[in-house]
């Protein structure tokens, strides 16, 4: 097994070839994940992501069970143009390449709104990741002119309600539906 120096050694050359806008970042434990905002060369990368999800983390994510992403689906979600849709991915170095372990994304919907999600992989949660991505998230937002994000969610996912309070989003409960909430947050 790799102790966090010889990670973070290997994955340094990695992280180096990349091109373009990026962060390295240190998780919890010590690893560095490379932080970059999302592009159409990382359609199977969000592809595999999705698929490795738990269920319920993909339920959590969609808020409705999705076994296999489909086209549209994959579609939408590549569909970015970093002002009105902006999506961040993390990606860490595992064996010589570099896997997806996160995603954080919002989309307008309305002149100054955005809709926010993030999704971590399940062995990756509580790294302090989420945390991270949002904050690039919320940084983009508000360089692109946002003034309102928000974000739909599961009653029941005590980690976003946390995530959520810790990065100054209020909570309510959905009008339309009592089994999601709605987090809230001035930018």
């Amino acid at each position: 097994m790799l102790t966090v120096k010889d990670h973070n050694d290997r994955a340094a050359a990695a992280y180096a070839a990349v091109t373009g806008q990026y962060w390295i970042e240190a998780l919890r434990d010590g690893r560095h994940v490379l932080i970059r905002p999302l592009a159409e060369k990382d359609r199977e990368r969000e592809y595999d992501f999705i698929k490795r999800l738990s269920p319920e983390s993909r339920h959590m994510r969609f808020l409705a069970q999705v076994n296999e992403p489909g086209t549209a689906m994959l579609d939408q979600l590549m569909d970015v143009d970093d002002k009105k849709r902006m999506a961040y991915i993390a990606l860490i170095h595992d064996n010589g390449k570099l896997v997806e372990i996160g995603v954080s994304r919002y989309a307008a919907t309305a002149d100054q709104e955005c809709e926010c999600a993030v999704t971590v992989a399940d062995e990756y949660q509580h790294l302090g990741l989420g945390t991270t991505l949002m904050e690039h998230l919320i940084k983009a937002a508000r360089r692109n002119g946002f003034r309102q994000m928000y974000s739909v969610d599961a009653a029941s996912n005590s980690p976003m309600r946390d995530l959520a309070k810790a990065l100054g989003f209020e909570t309510r409960h959905d009008p339309d539906d009592s089994r999601q909430v709605i987090h809230h947050l001035d930018l």
